[in-house]
């Protein structure tokens, strides 16, 4: 039962980031404004969003395959992914940037992806 918590846990997770990566690759500023950065970057500087939109949805892939293909390992997975959202808490709060964002969004989504890591694993 845990297992399937955690498995739960991993694909809403994994479908909500896809969300968000899709759309930072519309360079969608609501979104970015959402981050917790002080600024948003001008606007010949925004192809950053894009990278930002790839990286997530990559991210959510890696558990959608993971949970197929080597069910086994997405413990391991969702443990080594919880430092992308644990980086990007770093970089909100070393710019200065709202410090609810960085935990409530940031630090909350890397304790949920330790959570489901240790569900999986139990």
């Amino acid at each position: 039962m845990l297992t399937w918590i955690g498995l739960v846990i991993s694909w809403i997770g994994a479908l909500g980031i896809i969300a968000i990566g899709v759309a930072y690759l519309g360079k969608n500023a609501k979104n970015a404004a959402g981050f917790g950065l002080p600024t948003s970057p001008a606007p010949e500087a925004r192809g950053w969003w894009q990278v930002k939109g790839v990286r997530d949805i990559a991210s959510g892939l890696l558990v959608i395959v993971f949970s197929f293909a080597a069910r086994d390992q997405l413990a391991l997975l969702m443990l080594l992914l919880a430092v992308v959202p644990l980086g990007d808490m770093w970089v909100v709060l070393s710019n200065g940037g709202d410090r609810k964002a960085a935990y409530g969004i940031h630090g909350a989504t890397a304790v949920a992806m330790l959570a489901a890591a240790a569900l999986l694993a139990a």
